[in-house]
């Protein structure tokens, strides 16, 4: 069962001045489950998904996956950041297959897997380029395709379409469902843009400012597949923005008092 279980969880970073980025959070996310983190730039939402993914150990709570309290990263869960981080020497295809050869799978098993996923992502044709002959978007759908290529039964997903144009960012977006749909794996995406957060997730998990604690849990019905003009999104959307206009306004009340 590839669901998580965070249980009053806090990250605070040392220094002179210690700096408490995450506070108290408390949340499962289900088997299968398609989670949308929210929030603005410093909250903590990078840092939940690197603790998701065994990069960094909570100051305090736990972190419990498939009932098992989470000790560090594991093949069962694949990463992908916003900057894809290819490496150049190699093809968009030896990119791909890289985590396959560290673990000895066998050459001719790494070809079918890799083609699998590289057909998925659209980057048939361009299993020989270099990542340098690649636009943006082409570099992320090989960073997906390098994690899909695994297996993960998690996709954890830092901002992945934060860097390329909108209309990229749109066939992206429906690019990550048709995947989502046809491979059933869990996947927690982390984004501060509302309008993705709403069209992917079936939840989306609303983080305040730094500290990051949750401010609101939006459950988003309707069936799939999803159009972005649909008025019961629109409307979600709205709620999002009236609790972080309230957020914003609370904290500049208490600034003045």
């Amino acid at each position: 069962m590839a669901g998580f279980s965070i249980n009053a969880v806090s990250k605070v970073y040392g220094g002179t001045v210690p700096t408490e980025t995450l506070s108290n959070i408390d949340l499962t996310i289900e088997d299968g489950e398609f989670l949308s983190i929210l929030g603005p730039s410093g909250c903590g939402k990078s840092t939940l998904l690197e603790i998701l993914a065994g990069l960094q150990l909570p100051s305090s709570g736990e972190v419990r996956f498939g009932g098992k309290k989470l000790q560090g990263p594991g093949v069962e869960r694949g990463v992908v950041f916003q900057d894809p981080s290819l490496y150049p020497w190699r093809t968009v295809f030896r990119n791909v297959e890289l985590g396959l050869e560290l673990r000895g799978v066998p050459k001719a098993e790494r070809k079918v897997v890799v083609q699998k996923y590289l057909d998925m992502v659209g980057l048939q044709g361009f299993e020989h380029k270099y990542p340098h002959h690649l636009s943006g978007g082409m570099k992320q759908r090989a960073g997906i395709a390098r994690a899909l290529a695994g297996d993960p039964e998690v996709l954890l997903m830092d901002e992945p379409f934060g860097a390329v144009d909108h209309l990229t960012r749109l066939q992206l977006q429906d690019d990550l469902l048709n995947i989502w749909e046809a491979e059933k794996k869990t996947v927690v995406f982390v984004t501060h843009d509302v309008s993705e957060a709403v069209f992917l997730g079936d939840r989306v998990v609303l983080l305040s400012p730094r500290p990051g604690r949750i401010s609101k849990i939006f459950h988003v019905p309707g069936g799939r597949p999803r159009k972005r003009d649909d008025l019961e999104l629109l409307k979600i959307q709205s709620d999002i923005y009236a609790v972080i206009h309230d957020v914003k306004t609370q904290e500049h009340l208490e600034y003045v008092i």
